[in-house]
């Protein structure tokens, strides 16, 4: 991913936060045998601390090459919009000269992937789950020997990713003008399509850092 200097992340905790405040959802790719494309599953996943723990169905045909896999990326992207060329046009007479962009925020993490068979190992990989996603509780105790999580204990397969590079990027047109990103915001808003709330909220965070 290529990420100039104006785009990066300020910190490590400006992109835990971004996924923090997210659905926690990414892209697992996993490189397959040569010659073929990369195994990518969609699948939402738990931070914590260095490590990412999700769980697959173990007919997932990603697991066998987990197993033997030194290097694997998950991806989560968000907050994106398309800005028409118009929008950042220098010359408003001239709005057919401008150049569109996207926007977003991404970040990408290299692992080191560790596949989990142990049913106690998988038991914590659920309830790490469900601490995250359903924090309210109002579900059956997970255990191995309780249904209805020991029958599901016994078809997934547990995966750690053990985080060993990240790349982060938040592409707002952060190297433009306090007043053309302020524009820019204005715009996102008035059109509200899709994830325009998302990506002038980011632009706007990121214009309110780069001024302090």
């Amino acid at each position: 991913m290529l990420i100039h200097s104006f785009d990066a992340a300020k910190s490590e905790c400006e992109w835990r936060d971004w996924i923090a405040s997210g659905d926690k959802f990414g892209t697992l790719v996993v490189s397959a045998s040569e010659g073929e494309a990369p195994i990518v599953v969609p699948t939402h996943f738990v931070l914590q601390n260095n490590r990412l723990l999700i769980h697959l169905h173990k007919a997932n045909t990603a697991i066998p090459h987990l197993r033997s896999a030194s290097k694997v990326s998950l991806s989560i992207t968000g907050d994106q919009a398309f800005i028409p060329g118009q929008w950042r046009a220098k010359d408003p007479s001239a709005p057919e000269a401008g150049v569109p962009t996207s926007y977003y925020s991404a970040v990408n993490f290299e692992c080191r992937p560790r596949v989990i068979d142990e049913p106690l190992e998988k038991v914590q990989i659920l309830i790490a789950t469900m601490a995250q996603f359903q924090p309210d509780g109002g579900h059956a105790e997970i255990a191995v020997d309780q249904e209805p999580f020991g029958h599901l204990i016994s078809v997934i397969t547990g995966i750690e990713l053990q985080i060993i590079k990240v790349d982060a990027k938040f592409k707002y047109d952060d190297h433009k003008s306090v007043e053309f990103r302020e524009q820019i915001i204005q715009k996102l808003l008035e059109r509200g399509e899709g994830q325009d709330a998302g990506a002038a909220t980011q632009q706007r965070r990121r214009l309110i850092q780069n001024r302090e």
